[in-house]
């Protein structure tokens, strides 16, 4: 729904901001909104203002007059500013807001599967194996992980496009059954019609996907945005040149791939080289 995706903005000028936004779409002075949330009109310029925090009953009362398709619009927004984020500031960003409206993501995963489509169990692993993450997040991050995949089951979900590293499938996470059950589900997910996954041939010549992963979100009502990861940090963005360079980067990566039928079987073949009795 937001569609201005700069990322200076703090949670709370953000509040502000869509507050501002959602008002004058809808025609309404702040005094006539002050009227129908049953508070000052001082208080609604302070809060589009960004200089005083919103109550949670205010976020509430926003979310009842405007009537957003996200029902719980407002105190989604209230929660970044009040509670301590459980990731970085830009994957949030991109989590709550982009990827859930977009209509084609294309990922690049040089290094494990992609988040949306991990096992909880190859998700556990993922975690566990990042050691300044403290044990007790761990179960939190994996339920925030197995939430964020919701979006596959819409009645109109988004369309995937996956390229792979083909030693991701040869890398061993988790030890072999959870390799072997996460497979399978990759196996089983890249046969859906709106999904596609290609493997990348590990001895390909092409090194533009080396450097980082990434995934391109074509949105409804907006410019495309890309989510680049590194070890160091994060980002986020809907700038004209870096989306025009990592789109770039995708095309040439997927003219390395193998076909999705091909890669289809090597996924398969990958399953029964991991397959253990259970």
């Amino acid at each position: 729904m937001v569609k201005n995706l700069d990322s200076h903005l703090s949670p709370l000028a953000r509040f502000g901001r869509e507050l501002a936004r959602c008002r004058k779409e809808t025609g309404w002075s702040q005094r006539r909104l002050a009227d129908r949330l049953g508070c000052s009109p001082s208080l609604v310029g302070h809060i589009e203002a960004g200089t005083r925090n919103p109550q949670l009953d205010f976020a509430e009362a926003c979310d009842r007059v405007f009537n957003l398709p996200e029902s719980d619009y407002f105190v989604r927004l209230y929660r970044r500013i009040h509670q301590s984020p459980s990731g970085p500031g830009w994957f949030l960003r991109w989590i709550e807001e982009i990827e859930p409206g977009a209509t084609v993501l294309r990922i690049w995963a040089p290094f494990l599967i992609p988040g949306l489509l991990q096992t909880e169990d190859y998700a556990r692993a993922v975690f566990l194996g990042h050691f300044s993450t403290p044990e007790a997040e761990i179960e939190d991050q994996v339920v925030a992980r197995m939430r964020r995949q919701e979006i596959l089951n819409r009645d109109n979900p988004p369309e995937l496009r996956v390229l792979l590293d083909e030693w991701v499938v040869k890398r061993p996470i988790g030890g072999r059954e959870v390799m072997y059950q996460q497979l399978d589900h990759l196996a089983a997910i890249a046969q859906h019609r709106r999904v596609t996954v290609q493997l990348i041939p590990y001895d390909t010549s092409c090194t533009d996907g080396l450097l980082s992963a990434f995934v391109i979100a074509e949105l409804p009502d907006a410019p495309p945005a890309v989510s680049v990861d590194s070890a160091g940090k994060g980002e986020v963005s809907a700038e004209h040149d870096l989306v025009t360079r990592i789109l770039d980067r995708y095309d040439r990566l997927s003219t390395e791939a193998y076909r999705p039928g091909e890669s289809l079987e090597k996924i398969k073949e990958a399953v029964e080289r991991w397959n253990v009795k259970i």
